[in-house]
C-alpha cells in the first residue's frame, strides 16, 4: 500500500516538475549478466571490477531488494578501497542506492562527501540537484497534506457548530 502511495506522489510530482531525473535504470538481464561475470572472474582484479559493475547495476535497479543488495555490497567493500577514485565511485553508487530507496538525507550526505573528493564532478552535482529537488518536493507535499488535514478538521468543526 505504501508503495502505491509513493508511486502516486511521484507521478503527481512528475506532473508538476517535468520529471527531471537523469539517473538511469537497470533491468534484471543486465544484473544477471553482471552476476555471471562475477562468478566467472579468474583474477582478483577481474572479480573487483565485476563486483563494481554488479553494484552499479543493483543500485540502478527498479527492484528495491536489488537496490538494498547493492547498498550492502558497496558498504561492505568501502573500507578496502584502493584509491580515492574508487572510494568516490563507491560513495556515489551508495548515494544513488539511498536516493532510489528514498533516504534523501543520507544520499545528500554521501554526495557531499564525493564532492569533497572531486569538487567539480558533474555526475555527483547532478545527483545532488536531484536529491535537493526530491527533498523540496517531499516538503511541499507534506505541507499540502497537513494543510488539507487542518482544513478538513476546521470544516468538520464548523459543520458541527452549524448543526447545533
Amino acid at each position: 500500500m505504501e508503495a502505491k502511495i509513493n508511486r502516486f506522489f511521484d507521478s503527481v510530482g512528475s506532473f508538476f516538475s517535468g520529471n527531471s531525473e537523469n539517473i538511469p535504470w537497470c533491468d534484471h538481464d543486465v544484473i544477471a549478466g553482471c552476476e555471471r561475470e562475477v562468478s566467472e572472474a579468474e583474477t582478483p582484479k577481474q572479480k573487483n571490477d565485476s563486483v563494481m559493475r554488479l553494484s552499479w547495476a543493483l543500485v540502478h535497479s527498479k527492484d528495491e531488494a536489488d537496490v538494498n543488495r547493492g547498498i550492502g555490497m558497496l558498504e561492505a567493500s568501502l573500507s578496502n578501497s584502493s584509491s580515492p577514485l574508487i572510494t568516490r565511485e563507491k560513495l556515489y553508487l551508495l548515494a544513488v542506492g539511498y536516493y532510489r530507496n528514498g533516504d534523501y538525507p543520507r544520499s545528500r550526505q554521501l554526495i557531499d562527501h564525493c564532492l569533497e573528493i572531486e569538487p567539480n564532478w558533474r555526475q555527483a552535482m547532478t545527483l545532488k540537484k536531484a536529491v535537493g529537488d526530491k527533498i523540496a518536493k517531499d516538503g511541499v507535499i507534506g505541507v499540502g497534506i497537513a494543510t488539507t488535514a487542518i482544513g478538513l478538521l476546521v470544516g468538520g468543526i464548523a459543520a458541527a457548530l452549524v448543526r447545533r
